[in-house]
């Protein structure tokens, strides 16, 4: 699943206005974290999550974790923030960041 060009700046531009809805410290990538970010692609299907460590490459590889375990597409990354899109199997228009 790979996104196109004007479909990342779509969602960079939708991705703008969201607040992180997990976020991410010390204890890394526990099945908690894995089990929220996994309900969350599922909800909204573009989430932004925070990840709070202070070592780029560490946050990094952290960040290609994330993509490869929830099979989703990082779309952008700023400092500590980044923008993941996981198509949903139902789309719910009340729930969905793409779909309001």
């Amino acid at each position: 699943m790979s996104l196109t060009n004007a479909q990342k700046k779509q969602y960079r531009l939708i991705g703008h206005a969201l607040n992180p809805v997990v976020m991410i410290a010390g204890n890394g990538l526990t099945e908690t974290v894995q089990v929220e970010i996994d309900r969350a692609l599922e909800d909204h299907e573009l989430i932004k999550v925070r990840i709070s460590i202070m070592d780029r490459d560490v946050r990094t590889a952290l960040i290609a974790e994330i993509s490869k375990i929830m099979k989703c597409e990082t779309v952008q990354t700023i400092g500590k923030v980044a923008l993941f899109y996981r198509a949903a199997l139902e789309p719910n228009p009340k729930l969905s960041n793409l779909l309001r």
